[in-house]
């Protein structure tokens, strides 16, 4: 196939990081890419634009979306990958990821790194002199944001003005979502209790860029109040890796926080519902929800996929 067939979004970043490195172009290019990028997979065409280029896939939390949507889309361009793991490298051993953002920079053209701290993103994007991308921090995941913004732009046509509400846990997701939506005019409420609250500065830079799209930020107690009129309903798991030994008390402190029928009948009559995954049906959401006609979380997770190919082709070809 021709390589000029779809161009590269431009990017003026080096690097992904967070949602916050991107411009609301940026983001609405990445998501018309990733969308043309979609009919040539599903019309069983893909570009060869990346033949010779390889990414490094650092994982030091466990993934199966992450891992398979990263290098199936680098396949799919032609490019290759190598999944490198905690266990099978020396991170494992305690060589400072400073070290291994420069040696792999010798091997490699691009990094996406899947871990804990954020500030370990932050490091090996410091000394890599090649792309990196956050694939999942404990404060940010913003390819999954760029993912939903897209199922968003799939079933509405838009996003400014979309009524998106996040139900449960304020966590790394809330943050991408809040941020994302900010950033291209979507209305973001986050329904949880006080002891699981977004970050109050993620918050604080989401409401900045709302004010510049018009954009609602909000974050509330009640999950009624906030999913009245919404367009789609979100939820993730309540107990997020890393997290374990507070399952117990998050299950009943979250437990009013359930995406449920009675919850949703205050929702618009044509909701959908998103979720991350992996979901833990029963707890932050019941399965006649999750399996039932108003879910999207398939599209969703598929869409992973495209977002990051595009993603991947504007941080290799600006």
């Amino acid at each position: 196939m021709s390589t000029t067939m779809i161009a590269a979004p431009k990017l003026h970043v080096d690097d992904l990081l967070t949602l916050i490195d991107l411009t609301q172009d940026e983001i609405v290019d990445i998501i018309k890419t990733a969308i043309e990028l979609k009919k040539l997979h599903k019309a069983g065409q893909h570009l060869d634009v990346l033949k010779g280029k390889t990414m490094g896939m650092i994982f030091e939390k466990s993934s199966t979306r992450t891992r398979v949507s990263f290098e199936a889309g680098m396949t799919q361009l032609g490019g290759h990958s190598i999944f490198l793991s905690s266990k099978d490298t020396q991170l494992g051993r305690g060589e400072p990821i400073s070290d291994t953002a420069q040696v792999l920079s010798e091997y490699i053209d691009i990094i996406m790194i899947r871990t804990f701290e954020h500030e370990r993103v932050v490091e090996l994007a410091k000394h890599a002199t090649i792309p990196v991308i956050n694939a999942l921090t404990d404060d940010y995941h913003p390819c999954q944001a760029l993912a939903d913004l897209m199922t968003i732009y799939e079933i509405k046509g838009s996003l400014k003005g979309q009524k998106l509400v996040y139900v449960g846990d304020g966590n790394n997701v809330a943050h991408s979502l809040m941020i994302g939506s900010a950033k291209v005019g979507v209305d973001c409420i986050v329904a949880c209790p006080d002891a699981y609250q977004p970050k109050a500065e993620v918050v604080k830079i989401a409401k900045k860029f709302a004010e510049e799209t018009g954009a609602t930020i909000e974050v509330i107690n009640d999950p009624i109040e906030a999913v009245k009129g919404a367009d789609f309903i979100y939820t993730d798991v309540w107990t997020s890796m890393g997290f374990e030994d507070e399952a117990a008390e998050r299950i009943q402190t979250l437990q009013p926080y359930q995406v449920n029928a009675e919850l949703m009948q205050y929702a618009k009559d044509d909701y959908s519902f998103m979720h991350c995954l992996p979901a833990h049906r029963g707890e932050e959401v019941t399965a006649d929800i999750i399996d039932g006609p108003h879910s999207v979380v398939v599209q969703e997770a598929g869409n992973r996929l495209h977002v990051q190919k595009a993603l991947i082709l504007g941080l290799l070809n600006k």
